[in-house]
């Protein structure tokens, strides 16, 4: 390629013409273009997916590919399906996805590729353990700069807490926490993965009225998934010792 369709392409900012240029197979100078400018755009998704990837922070990639539907473990509620999961109706409807179960049964997996599926679709995803989250909450309140870290959740259309119970919040960091669920509330998505039935949220935000106000704005429109098995890790671990 000239230097002078390089500096064409770069004014029309066509990021990936340069790529295919030479590749692109064609009948008719008219094939020729429509292919070259279907590979730009097919580029710029491919490189969208992976931005909104890498922004998102998993820990794990997971996806639903992987994602064991028919474990007995698990416990879809009659407000939705399978199909309207892998679809994100739930994300379309500013809904949440609440998962209960004990550790190891596949909440975080499901969790996670949900998010990927999410990110894939062209959605902003943020995966955060809750912990970290609360931390880096309570460090940008002290520090005074609490509203520009909330700034970064502006464009964010599905929020995943994970490992909700786990440790007990602080209850300046807990009610940081809620001011932010709040924001979400009916406007964009949560997914949220305990350990812990709702009745027992008392133990990590202390605060009894702040604990059912948040639990009210988490299930108001939510789609609560249970998992009733024990853990995969463990009876993983377990078979490969037996």
């Amino acid at each position: 390629m000239t230097e002078n369709l390089r500096d064409l392409c770069k004014q029309l900012r066509l990021a990936y013409v340069a790529e295919v240029v030479d590749s692109v197979e064609f009948s008719t100078p008219q094939d020729y273009l429509s292919n070259v400018l279907i590979k730009e755009i097919e580029m710029r998704e491919f490189a969208k997916v992976e931005r909104n990837l890498k922004k998102a922070r998993f820990l794990e990639n997971k996806t639903l590919e992987s994602y064991q539907w028919d474990s007995a473990s698990l416990r879809l509620p009659q407000t939705v399906t399978r199909e309207q999961l892998e679809e994100l109706e739930f994300i379309k409807a500013h809904q949440n996805l609440v998962l209960v179960g004990a550790p190891g049964t596949g909440k975080t997996h499901l969790a996670s590729a949900l998010g990927r599926r999410a990110c894939e679709m062209g959605y902003q995803v943020r995966f955060y353990r809750v912990s970290h989250l609360v931390e880096e909450l309570e460090t940008a309140y002290r520090n005074g700069k609490l509203s520009a870290f909330r700034k970064k959740f502006d464009d964010i259309q599905l929020l995943i807490l994970d490992e909700m119970g786990y440790v007990p919040f602080s209850k300046e960091g807990a009610e940081i926490l809620f001011q932010l669920i709040t924001e979400f509330y009916e406007k964009k998505s949560l997914i949220v993965t305990s350990n812990l039935e709702f009745s027992q949220w008392n133990r990590i935000f202390i605060d009894s009225r702040l604990t059912a106000a948040l639990v009210d704005r988490l299930i108001h429109h939510a789609h609560i998934i249970t998992y009733t098995g024990e853990s995969y890790r463990l009876t993983n671990a377990l078979s490969r010792i037996n």
